[in-house]
């Protein structure tokens, strides 16, 4: 005989595992050649000069130095003005 009155099932039972996304490498620090600067969904940030940018839109230091964060004006589809911003590896 059971000594707990039998629970009902619920439809929210589940979670997903935290992806770790958002920048790894803040600009003004040094970054070395390999390093992850930015972890990404889609290019919210985009790649610059001594960045590369991987299948997972990651972005990448493809040389050692100091990273820089600058903004470039893209024209959208709709010939909207977007502000977008651009990671850079400046070797020292």
């Amino acid at each position: 005989m059971a000594h707990k009155k039998s629970a009902g099932t619920t439809k929210n039972g589940r979670d997903s595992n935290p992806k770790y996304l958002g920048i790894k490498i803040t600009p003004g620090a040094r970054a070395k050649s390999g390093s992850v600067l930015v972890r990404q969904r889609g290019s919210d940030v985009l790649a610059g000069k001594g960045v590369s940018m991987g299948k997972d839109h990651t972005l990448f230091a493809l040389v050692d130095g100091k990273v820089f964060l600058t903004y470039k004006r893209k024209v959208h589809f709709d010939n909207s003005v977007v502000k977008k911003k651009v990671m850079n590896v400046v070797p020292v």
